[in-house]
């Protein structure tokens, strides 16, 4: 067999010290991706080419099926020179051309089988070669080195004394076409056919005897599952068994899962537990410490509450478990027991007295400390719940006790907590229910999905907390910028747009954004203009926010391109645009409202009524009346906020304003008359642009 023809499976491994598990799912992938991708760049392997990507704690590898030996030669066809250039008057080569004939290996007597062909102006040369194709032999240690240094790796490191650097030391290489290996050499390694498995449970070195044969390989004599998704599959299998088994939930643990497929390599799952009496601490408190210290996987009875049972993924397949489930549960104690003596020493202190404590802890230097915001969110909190008609004062107690848990013993080990532990505390002091969940709520949404406030107590807290941060930096210019958002505006940003629209609350966003400025010391919000500055970017947000949930384009330009003051409003007006495209007066109206903006913007209209002496035409006449008459009905509907309605109404004006446009000139040469009739147009677009700006409909 031809070393053209031969084709085989290639295997491609790196085996290292243990990956960053939180990286390893991206490490993998990417190295798969790049090593495939290069492949395809030299001809080695089809655009269909089938791979297989493994990644687990100390290995990164690839198997790509149907790699050749060698990729199918190709005609090249390359520019040589001008012909002016390339051949005397006689058609001889000159020596111009020889030269360069003779520098790219090309034979003398090769120019009577040169194309000459128009190259733009001037007639050219060209030569067309057979070039063979890449060896994968010659080319595969330089696609693995890409491969290396396209990872996306923040930090690398040196080991031993040789200059190769990567994310953590890398001991063995393995590179096999079919049962051959490839030589090489990557990271000061040489490329060879051995690995290791599991570090306890396999032997010494181990040969692979194929590409093929390397994952049934690994798994029978090395014992690991070296695939991430096969190794996560078998661990939530597991995990989901055994919780049957015990009658419990396991409630959210997406990604703990993703982090234990990536520190294991053959998991088994064990049942632990602890004694019940811990559960009298605030379930999260344990609930993190078991997560985020021992990677535990707790259990939860039907209704969400937390067991004194938890999932120990071991990377061990022992034929007797006790050992390890005693260690773990010795090791989990005296964490549990930590959360317990932080709850209980945190609770001798009431949060009101923790206050002062927020004093010397700055919030930002040019916005002062802690204690100088949560006066500011107490302030602004009271005003937006009297908007509201809520109760102002358990507003303005749930923002001055908000960020007093920020400075307890509970939240300075685990920061994920501030707001819930908040909540616990002040249930302990005494502090009424609506006061202690607003604690809890100010923070949400966290996230994209995240649960809103309930209730308009908290809503007021959690706007007042997002709308402080907002506008005291932008007032300060700290505005972001690409993909920098230090201090997570767009967050924040979004969290208000979506506890205004969803909750809904009727509340104006310019007005927000000026009674937050309010509560700042006179002159320490200077960036000029910050204000509406703020709102675009919250329109920007509300835009993209929109578009992600699937509405149309056109229909979301159209509502906020009259800047909407109340976002609870947008769903409505969306929905009225959305129907009102579906009219068949929809395109016309829409061309027409186009037509007006253009016309009014180029006249630079003054503001004032039509004057019925003034009018001419009897389109004209026509148009006036029917404006006349569906102007107070339609304004009824908007102020009603009954948008649909309104723009049905407004596709009655569609016969009269296309007569108006067939039949009457605008820009007439009498002043008066002009005037007259762009007074018409300008009280006609008023009407036209209530709910929406449908001009931005027209195609």
């Amino acid at each position: 067999m031809s070393a053209t023809t031969h084709r085989a499976t290639l295997l491609v491994e790196l085996l290292t010290e243990e990956l960053p598990p939180k990286a390893l799912p991206r490490l993998g992938e990417t190295f798969a991706a790049k090593i495939v991708e290069g492949l395809k760049a030299k001809g080695l392997a089809a655009d269909a080419a089938v791979s297989r990507c493994y990644a687990s704690p100390r290995r990164l590898a690839v198997t790509v099926a149907d790699v050749a030996a060698e990729g199918a030669a190709k005609e090249v066809t390359e520019k040589l020179m001008p012909v002016s250039v390339a051949l005397d008057a006689d058609g001889r080569p000159t020596p111009a051309l020889l030269k360069k004939m003779e520098a790219k290996g090309i034979a003398a007597d090769a120019v009577a089988g040169f194309e000459r062909r128009m190259d733009g102006k001037a007639e050219a040369l060209f030569h067309t070669a057979l070039v063979p194709g890449a060896k994968l032999a010659e080319v595969l240690a330089g696609i693995v080195q890409d491969a290396v240094k396209a990872l996306p790796i923040p930090k690398v490191m040196r080991w031993g004394d040789g200059d190769a650097t990567f994310v953590r030391p890398v001991h063995k290489l393995t590179l096999l076409h079919g049962a051959e290996v490839v030589p090489g050499r990557v990271l000061d390694l040489d490329a060879g056919r051995t690995t290791r498995g599991h570090r306890f449970m396999s032997r010494g070195d181990i040969d692979i005897a194929s590409a093929e044969a390397y994952e049934p390989t690994l798994l029978a004599e090395g014992k690991v599952i070296p695939c991430f998704a096969e190794r996560r599959a078998d661990i939530d299998r597991q995990l989901r068994g055994e919780a049957a088994r015990q009658g419990a939930q396991l409630g959210e643990y997406a990604d703990l899962l993703d982090e234990v497929s990536a520190l294991v390599e053959l998991p088994t799952v064990f049942v632990g537990e602890f004694e019940a009496e811990f559960l009298a601490v605030p379930q999260e408190c344990l609930i993190l410490t078991m997560r985020a210290n021992q990677k535990y996987f707790p259990l939860f009875d039907t209704d969400g509450k937390l067991l004194n049972r938890f999932l120990i993924v071991s990377n061990m397949r022992p034929a007797d478990p006790t050992n390890i489930i005693t260690g773990n549960q010795r090791v989990v104690r005296p964490r549990l027991s930590d959360a317990r003596f932080f709850f209980e020493q945190d609770k001798k202190q009431k949060l009101a007295a923790r206050l002062p404590r927020l004093a010397p802890v700055v919030y930002h230097n040019k916005l002062g400390s802690q204690l100088e915001r949560v006066e500011r969110l107490e302030a602004l909190a009271g005003t937006i719940a009297t908007r509201l008609h809520a109760d102002a004062a358990a507003a303005s107690r749930a923002a001055r006790l908000a960020k007093a848990d920020l400075v307890s013993d509970m939240v300075g080990e685990f920061p994920e907590l501030q707001g819930i532990m908040g909540r616990y505390y002040a249930l302990a002091d005494g502090e009424g229910e609506v006061v202690a969940d607003a604690i809890q709520a100010h923070y949400q949404p966290r996230f994209a999905g995240d649960a809103l406030p309930a209730g308009n107590v908290a809503a007021a807290v959690a706007l007042a907390d997002k709308l402080d941060a907002l506008v005291g930096f932008f007032g300060i210019g700290m505005v972001p910028t690409g993909d920098k958002d230090p201090f997570a505006l767009r967050r924040a940003a979004l969290g208000v747009l979506r506890i205004l629209m969803e909750t809904p609350l009727p509340l104006e966003l310019p007005a927000l954004i000026a009674a937050a400025a309010a509560g700042f010391k006179p002159g320490l919000l200077t960036a000029e203009g910050f204000a509406a500055q703020l709102e675009e970017f919250m329109l920007e947000r509300l835009r993209h926010l929109l578009r992600e949930s699937g509405r149309d384009v056109a229909v979301i330009d159209a509502v906020l391109a009259l800047k909407p003051a109340r976002i609870d409003l947008v769903p409505a007006k969306l929905a009225a645009v959305e129907a009102f495209r579906a009219l068949p007066e929809a395109e016309a109206l829409a061309a027409a409202n186009k037509r007006i903006v253009n016309i009014l913007r180029k006249a630079a209209v003054s503001p004032g009524e039509p004057d019925i002496a003034l009018l001419q035409e009897e389109a004209e006449k026509a148009l006036f009346h029917q404006v006349v008459e569906v102007a107070p009905l339609l304004r009824s509907h908007v102020d009603n906020e009954n948008y649909t309605e309104a723009l049905c109404v407004l596709a009655g004006l569609r016969e009269a304003v296309d007569r108006f446009f067939d039949g009457v000139m605008v820009m007439a040469e009498e002043p008066l008359t002009r005037a007259n009739r762009l007074a018409l147009l300008n009280q006609l677009a008023g009407l036209m642009n209530r709910v929406a700006d449908i001009s931005r409909l027209s195609a």
